[in-house]
Parts: C-alpha cells; sequence; structure tokens
C-alpha cells in the first residue's frame, strides 16, 4: 500500500517537475527569439508565432497535469480493470 502511494506520489512529482521545466522553458527561449527578432529584423515580426504555438503545447501540457489527466483516467481505470478481469477469468 505505501508503496504504491509512494509510487503515485513520485509520478506525480515527475509530471509536475515536467510541466515546470516546459514552461521556463518556454518563458526563456521566447524572450531570447524576441531579443534575436529586435536585433535582426526589427520591422518584421516573426517570433510570435512560435509563441503562439508553443503557447498552445504548454497550455495543453498544464491542462493535463492539473487536471490530473482526467481526462483519459477514466478510460485507463476502465481498460485496466477490463484487463485484470480477462485474466482473472482465464485463470
Amino acid at each position: 500500500m505505501a508503496d504504491e502511494a509512494r509510487k503515485r506520489a513520485e509520478k506525480r512529482v515527475g509530471e509536475l517537475k515536467g510541466f515546470y521545466t516546459n514552461l521556463i522553458t518556454y518563458v526563456v527561449m521566447n524572450v531570447v527569439l524576441f531579443v534575436i527578432n529586435l536585433v535582426t529584423s526589427p520591422g518584421h515580426w516573426w517570433f510570435y508565432w512560435v509563441t503562439i504555438f508553443w503557447g498552445i503545447a504548454v497550455l495543453i501540457h498544464g491542462v493535463t497535469v492539473f487536471t490530473g489527466g482526467t481526462l483519459s483516467k477514466g478510460w485507463e481505470e476502465k481498460k485496466t480493470q477490463e484487463l485484470m478481469d480477462k485474466e482473472k477469468e482465464e485463470k
């Protein structure tokens, strides 16, 4: 029981760490891209395309992390139970 709880907690910490790493990388890289764009071609703004599309990906990542994966969790639990029941029947 305690081992399972620890594994779930470690998995959750890993998910949170992954999201925050992604978010920090997103912010830092977009600042760098903004500066590069400002220095190389101030009249033609292109950095915001990267910001928009990468931002969508970060948003999706955040939603899946902070909703606890509830969008797919129900399906996963049902499938796990189904496979466990099937294995039990075979024995």
